[in-house]
């Protein structure tokens, strides 16, 4: 998929566009994005960065960074994105004016998108003013029940399996690996220590089944109480893997929340405790 960051990077020709952030590219982004694909125009997102709400100065919790989104999107067949920069002059700009900006140059023709679709300033536009402006207007029907807003509550709660229903794949944390205490190591089960984008959602601490670069994964979110931890670190145990991760971007496929964290009586008792974590991930399946 060819990303752009300005319009004038992008071929003007006849695309069909959706806009959004897609944060997380669930089940109701891909109904978005499968009516894009099904205009038979050269199919288009035009998605922003950063979230327009970080770049208002309220909080949010990502479900994806912006290089995961338009992994997916890609990974859904779109052809084209293009990134705009979202800041306060964007969101300034009524939303007649962001069409000329962002959506005449490159050659709009169709605008697919849910039916409660709004942009420019004050959230002013809608799809009726897109038919007005003359463009063809598809409007999606919303699936019941997802929404970004739902996943992220879901997660929050741990419930990385029913998240997975609205997400349409697993639930996901993405990072980079860097230098940790070793200790992992010196227990017999080393661990991948991930730095996160300080903006992603984290899921209720706990020892979770998944996966990552094709090897199922013991994870571990949250302080490490056994040894009086107070700092949240990721943690995760790739199964029958050897290398070296460090510096390398991961993605973290959360399948099952295995437990709670918490502190043992010895460490003989949390090596035993997570031999046991280790073969109820070998054990599970992927929830989608």
């Amino acid at each position: 998929m060819k990303v752009a960051r300005t319009p004038e990077e992008l071929e003007p020709k006849p695309r069909a566009v959706a806009i959004g952030t897609f944060d997380g590219v669930h089940l109701g982004h891909r109904r978005v994005l499968d009516a894009v694909k099904a205009a038979g125009l050269t199919s288009t997102v035009v998605t922003f960065d950063p979230h327009p709400r970080v770049a208002l100065g309220y909080e949010v919790a990502l479900l994806a960074t912006l290089e995961r989104r338009l992994e997916l999107i890609a990974e859904a067949g779109i052809e084209e994105a293009l990134v705009v920069e979202f800041d306060l002059e964007l969101a300034r700009l009524p939303p007649e004016e962001f069409v000329e900006a962002v959506l005449r140059p490159i050659g709009a023709e169709v605008v697919v998108a849910g039916a409660n679709f709004r942009f420019g300033c004050a959230r002013a536009g809608d799809l009726a003013l897109l038919e007005r402006l003359g463009f063809e207007v598809r409007s999606v029907p919303h699936v019941e029940g997802v929404s970004s807003s739902r996943i992220r509550e879901l997660l929050r709660a741990g419930e990385v399996e029913r998240a997975a229903r609205l997400l349409g794949r697993p639930a996901e944390l993405e990072g980079t690996v860097v230098a940790g205490d070793a200790r992992g190591g010196t227990l017999g089960f080393p661990t991948a220590n991930l730095r996160l984008d300080p903006l992603l959602l984290v899921p209720e601490y706990g020892i979770y089944a998944g996966a990552a670069e094709g090897h199922r994964a013991a994870i571990s979110i949250g302080t490490n109480p056994h040894y009086g931890g107070g700092e949240r670190k990721v943690e995760a145990y790739l199964l029958d893997f050897e290398g070296d991760l460090y510096g390398k971007r991961l993605v973290l496929q959360l399948w099952r929340r295995l437990r709670d964290e918490r502190a043992f009586e010895s460490e003989q008792e949390l090596v035993a405790q997570i031999a046991r974590d280790v073969e109820e991930t070998q054990a599970a399946e992927p929830p989608i």
